[in-house]
């Protein structure tokens, strides 16, 4: 009785997914119209093969998830014990280019994770702890306590900012996504400078006491960026470059752009879901844009949701923070497990959305333009997958994606290859 109750509820959804996108004009993966080509770098392109279809029918399985959801591309990396065992790009990179491995693709809130990374190396250098408050007489951001009107701020620590318990809110709109709004408040011409955002939202009242409670929060991330900064006397990005990046053996990291005129070597091409409306650029340049280029302001994101980088290496960086071999770690094995914990399901991990009790850790991230998703399994492997296409349902894709790689890893885990391409 309940096998026939799932068959129905499979069928409902599909027949309800079928209805949803009735009409719609999804892209054409076999074909595209004339666009500028990825602007590549010579050293970026052909480390790793997409030519050879090594499992047809797995890849045969994501080309028809990616047609269904109206997606333009998206790229795959599978590993296992620290190996990777399968790297793949499908669909389009642009109109132009066949997706592949080593081409980048805009992270989103997986940025997040990276930013943890990087307060853990400054805690193992003795330069900054999660106890550490950030406002106040012994603060790392002190110098905007002049600013502050709620003495809340000052119970701020970072590891309330890490874990989304700093007392902030989005309920009124999230203001790393609502650049157009703050500028209009503010009398601005221009996309308020860092300094100027934190300076005018650490003058508002927090939404409850820090720590006694969680509610996601990109600002939270952004302060991170600057306790990066003010905590190792570098710019952000520079930091993470010479301290997480590089150490890990990734190269191809960056923060990410705007506009299409932005778009990075080697970097994807974002495409919005078929029935996307155009709508305001976030700096009042243009009174229709596309989401994905310059409907927000990526820029401005840093560790909150701006980096770029490929899949098979941001499956490197995992390797170098799961506290296994034979990819060597960055992190020490007590960082490792700070950041992995379990306290509760409704606490978040340090970079990580969810880490359950039994090894397996989630990140997720999405805005328009891109979806992605990293899983830790228990048993040793990692899948990761991101996109260049919005779904639809927007960061509720991300468990599709889930369900997607808990049928894949049923059915093709013991027929994945046995080697590494870290290696060859």
């Amino acid at each position: 009785m309940r096998h026939g109750k799932l068959i129905l509820a499979a069928a409902a959804f599909l027949l309800t997914a079928a209805f949803l996108t009735r009409g719609k004009q999804l892209p054409d993966l076999s074909s595209a119209p004339e666009e500028a080509p990825i602007p590549w770098k010579e050293d970026l392109s052909g480390s790793l093969s997409n030519e050879l279809s090594e499992l047809p029918l797995m890849d045969h399985a994501i080309d028809s998830f990616l047609n269904f959801w109206g997606l333009h591309g998206a790229s795959l990396a599978i590993v296992r014990n620290d190996s990777l065992l399968y790297a793949r790009g499908y669909g389009w990179a642009d109109a132009s280019t066949r997706m592949h491995p080593d081409v980048r693709l805009r992270l989103a809130s997986v940025s997040k994770l990276l930013t943890a990374v990087g307060i853990m190396r400054l805690q193992e250098e003795g330069k900054v702890f999660l106890e550490t408050p950030v406002f106040g007489p012994y603060g790392i951001l002190g110098e905007y306590d002049k600013y502050i009107r709620d003495d809340r701020f000052y119970e701020i620590t970072v590891e309330h900012l890490l874990r989304h318990q700093g007392g902030f809110s989005s309920r009124g709109g999230d203001v790393m996504f609502n650049t157009a709004r703050f500028m209009q408040q503010h009398g601005l011409s221009e996309p308020p400078s860092t300094d100027f955002l934190v300076r005018k939202e650490v003058a508002r009242r927090l939404a409850f006491e820090p720590g006694s409670y969680q509610e996601y929060s990109n600002f939270g991330y952004l302060l991170l960026s600057l306790v990066i900064e003010k905590a190792s006397g570098m710019p952000y990005e520079e930091f993470m470059q010479k301290e997480v990046f590089g150490p890990a053996g990734c190269r191809h990291f960056s923060l990410g752009g705007d506009y299409l005129k932005d778009r990075l070597p080697g970097e994807t091409r974002y495409y919005m879901h078929p029935d996307a409306e155009p709508g305001p650029s976030f700096d009042h340049q243009f009174a229709s844009v596309e989401k994905c280029y310059g409907g927000n302001f990526i820029s401005g994101l840093y560790g909150a949701g701006g980096w770029i980088g490929s899949v098979p290496e941001l499956a490197r960086l995992v390797c170098s923070i799961d506290g296994h071999g034979p990819v060597p770690d960055i992190l020490e094995p007590f960082s490792i497990g700070q950041m992995t914990h379990y306290f509760d399901d409704s606490t978040y991990g340090l970079g990580w959305v969810d880490c359950k009790p039994d090894g397996e850790w989630t990140r997720t991230g999405s805005f328009s333009g891109t979806s992605a998703l990293i899983k830790v399994y228990p048993d040793g492997e990692c899948w990761i997958m991101v996109t260049n296409t919005s779904a639809w349902r927007g960061s509720r894709f991300t468990r599709n994606t889930a369900a997607l790689f808990k049928n894949l890893r049923g059915r093709f885990s013991s027929q994945l290859p046995s080697r590494d391409l870290f290696r060859e």
